[in-house]
Formats: structure tokens, C-alpha cells, sequence
């Protein structure tokens, strides 16, 4: 049974926060590692550098969600 218009938008805004969470918690898990490291080395180091990634706003979710539903839509 194929999915409704809407169901299909729900499914593509899930996977979509999906996606961009991912990135964001693993962009994050790398910076976080990065810090451990230089102040391992260096226990002076300035954590005013360290520049953390921003959380997918709604607008990113919806956008993502668009270019996946494009790629859908693609034969």
C-alpha cells in the first residue's frame, strides 16, 4: 500500500532530521575529541577558539527534506 502525500512528507522530514542530526552530533563528537586532544597537550589551551557546529534549525530540516522528495521524484 503506497503511502498519502502526507505520510510520505512525514517520513521525508524524519529521515531528513535524521540526517542532519547525525552530521551535527558527529561534527560535534569530532570538535569535542579535538579539545581532549589540545588540552591533553597543551593544558593552557584557549577553548575561546573552539568554534562548536549549530543545531539544524527547522529551515534546514524542511530543505533537506526537499532535496531528498526531489531525488524521490526523479526517474
Amino acid at each position: 500500500m503506497s503511502a498519502t502525500p502526507y505520510e510520505l512528507r512525514a517520513q521525508l522530514l524524519k529521515q531528513a532530521e535524521g540526517i542532519l542530526f547525525a552530521r551535527y552530533h558527529q561534527e560535534a563528537d569530532r570538535i569535542r575529541e579535538d579539545v581532549h586532544l589540545n588540552l591533553k597537550m597543551n593544558p593552557n589551551f584557549d577553548f575561546s577558539t573552539v568554534v562548536y557546529p549549530t543545531m539544524p534549525t527547522t529551515e534546514d530540516i524542511i530543505g533537506e527534506a526537499e532535496k531528498l522528495y526531489k531525488f524521490v521524484q526523479t526517474k
